[in-house]
C-alpha cells in the first residue's frame, strides 16, 4: 500500500494548531502493522545477536529493517506534504516550508 489516494491519509486536513495528524483508521492500521513487523525485526536481530549470528548475516536484517522503517517514514511524510503542508501554504503559511526540509534533511542523514 505505497501509494495512497487523499482520502486514505487524512480524515480532515492536519492543523497547526493543534500539531496533530489526522489519519484515517485505514492509515493508521497500515502504520501499526508495519511498524509491529518492525518491532519484530529488531528483536530478531538482536537474537542474532545473541545466538553469535554471522555478523553479513546480522547486517543484511539491520538493512531490511531499516528500509521497512524508510517505508513507514515515505508514507507519514507523503500524508504530510499533500494535506498539512498544502493546506498551510494556501493559507499564506510558507514557513511550514523550513520545516518540510529540516525533516527531510534529518531522513537524508539516515
Amino acid at each position: 500500500m505505497d501509494e495512497m489516494d487523499d482520502e486514505q491519509v487524512c480524515h480532515d486536513h492536519c492543523t497547526y494548531d493543534d500539531r496533530r495528524s489526522h489519519h484515517s483508521d485505514k492509515v493508521k492500521k497500515n502504520l501499526t502493522t508495519r511498524l509491529n513487523r518492525i518491532e519484530g525485526q529488531i528483536r530478531g536481530i538482536k537474537g542474532l545477536i545473541e545466538k553469535d549470528t554471522y555478523c553479513d548475516d546480522v547486517i543484511t536484517q539491520i538493512s531490511a529493517t531499516q528500509s521497512a522503517l524508510n517505508s513507514v517514514a515515505k508514507i507519514l511524510l507523503e500524508g504530510h506534504m499533500k494535506h498539512c503542508v498544502a493546506e498551510r501554504i494556501k493559507k499564506g503559511d510558507e514557513e511550514i516550508l523550513d520545516e518540510v526540509l529540516i525533516t527531510i534533511q534529518k531522513l537524508m542523514k539516515k
